[in-house]
């Protein structure tokens, strides 16, 4: 009878329907809007303080620098361009002053610094994020949160005091994901005294260099004490340590360690984005050379041949490295609380099918916002069951390490501002919210960032007036 096969066809069409239903309502739910403010992102987590809300506060645009005459002022012009890696040919990308890594920016500490940058001919857009230094917000450089990207033919300018003397990086915050890895990233110090030695790593086009060169030697006197400040401005984390000396970790992310005794046979870690400064006495009449993960990639030091030991199997360990000391507030006193779980699940990302990361359960941009007032203790936990290894970065503030799953720091208190978190590694960090802005909380593998590993902490009674997409195109991952 016909009416069968007419009613196969209606189970059928039913059948898919409610198959297809879900998963296209996921999709949907999945598409990130092309104009999104960050006030309206996700949900606000207030950490067990007073709900306050935001919406009519002050803008993070006003949160500006000083002015004045300044002290350092560096002109910087972007452009989209093929550039020489040193022995190691030529490769399409970008480009600050003709050059890759763009200029080094050295100031002292109490310097006001003014960057202006001028976009050439880089097609998305640029800004400059100041990668460890607790600026004002407004001078922060994340397209569509503290600015809108500039554009060809457009300029901005950055003011800041140099407050902490230390080793930082600066590098493009507008699809950062593509144009830092193709080259729009520099190196900034911070320094009382003479500048040492700069190694920052970097990899284009699978060359792995070291300050934009291939390899890298430097001349000290016997017996002087060498500085060496390593910059890991790459996706993923990798180890360094000393051949044919015994050192010293000084500092990490521009904080110094306290009382460091010497290392050997042990290595160092350093994560994306993080920076790591060695003190190293040279022996006489030798050479030193500096690991840098492995491979070809080192930093010779002194004439003649250089060791070439492989990489120790051991690793300082910075939760008990140094000395105890103060570190000038009481995290046990928090009055915010925060869980930062980071996960993996099936599901839609922008309209994509995959894997996508979550935070605390939710995939962007559906993620928590960590609300805070200005003077707020703040005790976050991070755990992470991903499956994958995040240097999580926050900008504005360092934070210090409590534990690491649930084993207490006893060495130099540890501030970070890229902190590594293995798969199924837990850490308890706390910070005193000091800096009043709309701050970016991200995994510094930028990929991952472009994924969705993102959120923000905000503070109350500031807005911002930019858009994530609109008329600019901010794209900050």
């Amino acid at each position: 009878m016909a009416w069968r096969p007419r009613r196969r066809t209606v189970i059928a069409v039913a059948a898919t329907i409610v198959v297809l239903a879900p998963i296209a309502w996921f999709w949907q739910r999945s598409l990130v809007p092309g104009d999104l403010s960050p006030m309206e992102m996700g949900y606000a987590d207030y950490g067990g303080g007073p709900a306050t809300h935001a919406h009519h506060g002050q803008d993070v645009s006003t949160l500006k620098g000083p002015s004045g005459t300044p002290d350092v002022a560096v002109e910087l012009v972007a452009r989209k361009e093929r550039f020489e890696i040193p022995g190691r040919g030529s490769t399409d990308g970008y480009t600050l002053n003709h050059t890759s890594p763009g200029p080094e920016i050295v100031a002292r500490q109490g310097d006001l610094i003014q960057v202006t940058l001028h976009n050439e001919s880089v097609p998305d857009g640029i800004t400059v994020h100041w990668h460890g230094v607790d600026v004002p917000a407004a001078e922060d450089g994340v397209a569509g949160v503290t600015q809108d990207a500039v554009l060809r033919g457009q300029s901005h300018v950055y003011r800041f005091v140099a407050e902490d003397v230390g080793t930082y990086w600066y590098h493009s915050h507008q699809a950062s994901h593509d144009q830092v890895k193709k080259g729009l990233w520099g190196v900034l110090i911070v320094e009382p005294t003479a500048v040492d030695v700069v190694a920052a790593v970097h990899t284009y086009d699978k060359v792995r260099t070291v300050n934009g060169g291939y390899g890298e030697r430097r001349v000290a006197a016997p017996g002087s004490t060498v500085r060496v400040r390593l910059i890991n401005t790459d996706n993923g984390p990798w180890a360094a340590w000393v051949d044919g000396a015994p050192y010293k970790v000084v500092a990490v992310d521009g904080t110094e360690i306290n009382a460091p005794p010497p290392v050997e046979g042990r290595s160092v870690l350093v994560t994306a984005g993080g920076r790591v400064d060695l003190q190293v006495t040279m022996p006489p009449g030798s050479v030193i050379r500096i690991g840098l993960g492995g491979g070809p990639t080192s930093l010779v030091i002194g004439d003649g041949d250089a060791p070439a030991g492989a990489e120790p199997r051991d690793r300082v360990d910075l939760l008990s490295y140094g000395q105890p000391g103060d570190l000038g507030f009481d995290p046990d006193r928090a009055t915010r609380v925060f869980r930062y779980d980071i996960g993996r699940r099936p599901g839609f990302f922008d309209g994509r099918p995959g894997l996508w990361w979550t935070i605390n359960g939710h995939q962007f941009p559906d993620v928590p916002m960590f609300m805070v007032s200005e003077g707020d203790i703040v005790r976050m936990t991070v755990r992470n069951t991903s499956g994958q290894v995040h240097p999580m970065h926050l900008h504005g503030h360092h934070v210090a390490v409590l534990s690491r799953d649930g084993v207490a720091a006893t060495g130099s208190p540890w501030w970070t501002d890229s902190l590594n978190v293995e798969n199924d590694e837990t850490y308890e960090i706390a910070f005193v919210a000091d800096n009043p802005g709309i701050w970016m909380d991200h995994c510094h593998n930028l990929p991952h960032a472009a994924q969705g590993l993102v959120t923000h902490l905000m503070y109350t009674g500031v807005t911002s007036k930019f858009h994530l997409g609109g008329p600019a195109g901010n794209q900050p991952e």
